[in-house]
């Protein structure tokens, strides 16, 4: 069966998890899909991307049965072993949409748990509806975040929170999870906030909007100087280009931009 679904429509890659009868959770074909569709719409000339599960739940993490199966592998050889880079496997789930070179936005309905929420994470903006339930759900079976939670959750949270949510593994309400920078904004119907906020980002310069997610991929790793060479760097590769020269010329005329 399909695991991830794949629709192109108006420069906007909507990609779906269609594992909806087990509220989306991870097994092993549900992981190679999502790092497949990652690595697809990366090659496609999507202009913004969503992410959503099918059914009443995001992802609920990681499938059960998949515990069972690792008690028989060399969990060593499996977690250490740098398949895509500077990731595992697992941690690709969530790293390969923030190696997607234009932005993606996340659309929480139900459960974004464990491994679910650190797929969520990998997103530049998530949109939550007002009754989904979010947690940092590994230390319920005796293990911590590592699909690239420990990247991305400092991040968002205050060192306290996100202590606090690793050590307890409790279910967090929407409202809290926004209140604490866990998600972006929270939403009746995630989906079409989601891809309301692609649309408006697609019309935008495609150029520009993949510099500025490169350049805030800087900005939140590298050093001051770094970060204002990377600026200075980017803006270079921008002005007088035929993107931002359609832009001021849609700008002086009065009409919306058209991007080759």
């Amino acid at each position: 069966m399909a695991r991830v679904s794949i629709e192109m429509k108006n420069h906007i890659a909507h990609v779906t998890l269609t594992r909806g009868d087990k509220m989306n959770a991870l097994d092993a074909e549900m992981v190679a899909a999502i790092i497949a569709a990652g690595q697809e719409v990366a090659a496609s000339p999507a202009r913004a991307v969503v992410l959503s599960g099918e059914g009443r739940s995001f992802c609920a993490g990681l499938d059960l049965m998949s515990f069972a199966a690792m008690a028989g592998m060399k969990v060593e050889d499996w977690l250490m072993d740098r398949t895509h880079g500077d990731t595992n496997e697992m941690q690709e789930v969530a790293m390969v949409w923030r190696r997607v070179a234009v932005p993606v936005i996340a659309a929480i309905n139900g459960a974004a748990f464990g491994g679910g929420l650190q797929l969520a994470l990998g997103a530049d903006i998530r949109i939550a509806a007002s009754d989904a339930k979010l947690s940092v759900m590994e230390m319920k079976w005796g293990i911590v975040p590592d699909m690239g939670g420990m990247v991305l959750l400092p991040r968002l949270l205050r060192s306290d929170v996100l202590r606090r949510l690793t050590y307890t593994a409790e279910v967090v309400a929407a409202q809290q999870a926004l209140d604490w920078g866990l998600v972006t904004e929270l939403a009746e119907d995630p989906v079409v906030r989601a891809l309301e906020l692609a649309e408006q980002i697609a019309s935008q310069s495609p150029s520009a909007v993949r510099a500025a997610k490169a350049l805030i991929e800087t900005a939140e790793a590298a050093p001051r100087s770094d970060v204002l060479l990377a600026e200075s760097d980017a803006q270079i590769g921008l002005i007088g280009k035929p993107d931002q020269i359609e832009v001021v010329a849609a700008q002086m005329q009065g009409r919306r931009p058209v991007f080759k």
